[in-house]
């Protein structure tokens, strides 16, 4: 298997794990534990436990549970999945105990591998037969039959914020084209070494991070979780040469006393920001304070992470855009479902080879989420003269105020202008009178004396009234999901 930038990724997952396993490389460092695996190390487990997986009765394709947070066992669970040829089927483990019971049973998992630090919650929620499973107890194997790259690979739950999670299934070559998308797009390679600090029971952490640098070539430091305090001196330690993280990490950083020594800066060839809209003004501090480039993305579960991406320096990199296709196309759908013209707002809209098989069980919704054979993203957008896509709201997200249509990205720049602000984020509120109206709800730096005062009369001298919050909320923290995209659609019962 050859790393090819001009053409998707052949083959499985397996093939590519045995071509890595041909060198003595290392694959993944974990500093936290002063842990590593090479390439070949983590073949053989992975094979391994693949084998001990078929001589227990599992076939594949069927659904493999991985209940992990990152480490080197969640790593060598993922992988022995994948290897196998069964599903691998990632248990977002902030997801409570509804979602987790439903992702579990929806699957039809009969197999899975837990985490010591999970087992009292699987044990409650575990379906009956379900068995338990460990990298010990999987010692007797039979050979593994072999499989095609169209056959099912990941199965990963959306984070059902207006109904039912949908659980998206990829297959090996859609999977291993959204490691492809990333590594085209930020010019990996061999010499490269990632930072995954987001948790790889989502698409981030899994393709973003680990496909990526499975396809390329480079190697992966990974740590349990983010620390805004210990993130500088771990990038120090395991010499990451580029980091993928979400704007409210961002954020954090920027708020947080600790910087980062000359040698991570100059070893660091860019961060990669994605999950949701990064301000303007964000991004211009962490650059200004820390002169680490942040390379702006947007992906999805259904496309195996990555659809979108700013070139790196010394490429135009627009801010307040998430770039251009790389590996896939983008479009702008009209309500007609017709492809709009340059400039026009409308749906965006990709194809490519890293887009999901289908939402399991669930033929209806994914009938529902393509147009021919364009993947409806639910973003709403523009494209410019150049390829570059603007975001301007999602389409569940939009407050309709008085028939009004109000993006609350455009609000919630305004409010990370203000320089205390960590996290912000606009949502619409039931109004008679106008069917919706508008409140904001932050969370401020430590000391802070900013009113909600001032944070109105901020929003209404740049927006104006109509469109400005009518109330601000101050929270400890806005709820968030796996990746730490804020979760705005919470708030309004939240609060």
């Amino acid at each position: 298997m050859i790393f090819d930038k001009a053409v998707a990724p052949k083959g499985t997952v397996q093939d590519w794990l045995n071509t890595r396993a041909n060198s003595d490389g290392v694959a993944f460092v974990f500093p936290e534990t002063n842990e590593h695996l090479t390439w070949q190390d983590l073949r053989d487990h992975a094979r391994k436990m693949a084998e001990g997986l078929i001589g227990c009765g599992a076939k594949q394709g069927e659904s493999i549970a991985i209940v992990h947070p990152n480490g080197k066992e969640g790593v060598l669970a993922v992988y022995a999945a994948l290897y196998g040829g069964f599903r691998a089927t990632m248990i977002n483990l902030a997801a409570g105990p509804d979602a987790i019971s439903y992702a579990l049973e929806h699957s039809g998992a009969q197999f899975a591998f837990v985490h010591e630090s999970q087992s009292s919650v699987i044990d409650q929620l575990a379906p009956a037969g379900m068995q338990v499973v460990n990298a010990e107890m999987l010692r007797d194997g039979q050979e593994i039959p072999p499989f095609t790259a169209n056959q099912h690979a990941l199965l990963m739950y959306t984070s059902g914020t207006t109904g039912r999670p949908k659980g998206v299934v990829h297959s090996h070559a859609s999977l291993l084209a959204g490691g492809w998308t990333t590594a085209i797009a930020h010019d990996l390679s061999e010499d490269d070494r990632g930072f995954c600090v987001l948790p790889i029971y989502h698409i981030n952490g899994l393709c973003v991070t680990m496909m990526g640098s499975l396809v390329s070539g480079g190697s992966l430091s990974m740590i349990s979780k983010f620390s805004a305090g210990k993130f500088w001196e771990q990038a120090d330690t395991s010499k990451v040469t580029w980091f993928s993280v979400v704007p409210t990490i961002i954020s954090h950083l920027l708020h947080n006393d600790t910087n980062p020594s000359l040698a991570v800066t100059e070893r660091l060839r860019f961060g990669r920001s994605a999950s949701s809209a990064l301000a303007v003004e964000t991004q211009s501090a962490f650059e200004d304070r820390f002169k680490v480039p942040i390379v702006e993305t947007m992906g999805l579960t259904e496309t195996a992470a990555q659809i979108l991406s700013n070139p790196l320096p010394p490429g135009t990199r627009k801010i307040g855009s998430p770039g251009i296709g790389y590996g896939n196309e983008v479009c702008i759908l009209t309500p007609e479902l017709t492809v709009a013209p340059a400039n026009q707002e409308g749906e965006i809209a990709i194809r490519g080879p890293n887009v999901m098989l289908e939402y399991l069980h669930n033929p209806e919704a994914t009938q529902q989420t393509f147009a021919g054979d364009w993947l409806r993203t639910g973003d709403l957008g523009r494209v410019d003269e150049d390829g570059y896509v603007f975001v301007t709201g999602r389409l569940k997200e939009l407050i309709i105020k008085g028939g009004e249509n109000i993006a609350p990205r455009e609000i919630d720049e305004v409010l990370y202008s203000e320089p205390d602000i960590i996290e912000a984020a606009a949502f619409a509120r039931p109004c008679k009178s106008y069917g919706e109206t508008v409140e904001a709800a932050v969370a401020v730096k430590p000391g802070s004396t900013l009113s909600a005062e001032a944070l109105l009369d901020l929003c209404q001298k740049r927006l104006g009234k109509f469109k400005s919050p009518d109330v601000i909320h101050f929270m400890s923290e806005l709820p968030k999901g796996p990746s730490g995209k804020i979760q705005r659609l919470k708030l309004g019962d939240l609060l």
